[in-house]
């Protein structure tokens, strides 16, 4: 029962965040540097923060506490925010790819790359190779599978359709330069699971299992705001989009939405948290969660990809091939414990 439940929860934060992109399209008028630094403060700081509160608040803890925490173990700490300024630069180029491939293909190709690097380089890192069991290693093989499976339905829509299709379901469409950019933009976003495999002692001593990773997920988020941080202030000023924070008609709407963007967004690790303390008696499930996550991500990003219209006018062909490379992602989140 624990492992159903754990699966499902690590669901629904993959759900909500292959949905955190549709709230954005709601924003009116700002340059893409200003929303995404916008709805990155809600990201990757104030809700992250509120989740690490949660972690210590069952433990008497605080603010200060949590600091503490981190000023204990300072080597964890900063190799943890170093990955997650690692991941910042794949959340640059993650965007981008969306922007050349659309939601579907973009984050298809992005979180497989991420997925699978991710699940490896974790233990990798941090001495626990021995983590990587023939079943985790068969899983991660399995989850690209099917996302190679997705590409290839991705390569044939871009033989089929004709170029002013591509342009209506993706207005800059450039599969070659978005292929690039989404292997880069998942090479770098797998830091994100390597630096919370370095933080993942930081926790304070009686935090329930479902709580433990939220502060090392802030100091990744942290991280990783700090470098998508100073590339937006830079466009700001090279494009001259200083004047979007001063639209105040405009705040009311962009705010409500740039917030709802970053909870979807930040569910899928607080998600992710809560999962693995159900999936604690599942050692392999718990190794290969990263997977498990990105995998889902995939297949509800596809799911969205359908419902924007992004795959309209493919042929059936087509249409299977992104059907059976979902289906792979879904049976490739259970696999490893069936081995």
């Amino acid at each position: 029962m624990y492992l159903i439940i754990g699966l499902l929860i690590i669901a629904v934060g993959a759900f909500c965040q292959s949905s955190s992109y549709v709230p954005i399209n709601k924003i009116k008028s700002w340059s893409w540097e200003s929303y995404w630094l916008v709805q990155g403060v809600f990201a990757w700081l104030l809700f992250p923060l509120l989740g690490a509160l949660l972690s210590v608040s069952g433990t008497s803890g605080s603010f200060g506490d949590l600091l503490g925490l981190m000023q204990a173990d300072p080597k964890s700490t900063l190799l943890t925010i170093l990955f997650g300024a690692l991941w910042g630069v794949g959340g640059l180029t993650f965007g981008l790819s969306m922007r050349y491939l659309g939601v579907a293909l973009g984050q298809s190709i992005a979180l497989g790359t991420c997925s699978g690097l991710g699940a490896i380089l974790g233990p990798v890192f941090t001495g626990h190779a021995a983590d990587l069991t023939g079943a985790v290693i068969i899983g991660v093989v399995v989850t690209l599978i099917g996302i190679a499976i997705i590409g290839i339905a991705g390569a044939m829509k871009s033989a089929a359709l004709p170029e002013e299709e591509k342009k209506k379901a993706v207005k800059d469409f450039n599969f070659g330069k978005g292929i690039f950019v989404a292997l880069l933009a998942g090479f770098m976003s797998a830091c994100f699971n390597i630096g919370l495999s370095f933080g993942q002692n930081l926790y304070l001593e009686g935090t329930r299992p479902i709580f433990q990773t939220l502060p090392a997920t802030l100091l990744v988020t942290f991280g990783g705001f700090l470098t998508n941080a100073c590339y937006c202030l830079y466009q700001n000023g090279r494009n001259k989009t200083w004047g979007d924070y001063r639209k105040g008609s405009l705040w009311g709407n962009n705010i409500v939405f740039c917030c709802l963007a970053g909870l979807l967004w930040y569910s899928q690790f607080f998600g992710l948290s809560l999962g693995k303390g159900f999936l604690a008696g599942y050692p392999v499930l718990i190794t290969f969660s990263w997977c498990i996550l990105m995998s889902l991500n995939v297949v509800f990003s596809n799911v969205w990809g359908i419902i924007l219209k992004e795959w309209k006018g493919v042929s059936r062909k087509t249409v299977a091939v992104l059907v059976a490379g979902i289906i792979v992602l879904i049976i490739s989140t259970f696999l490893p414990q069936l081995i």
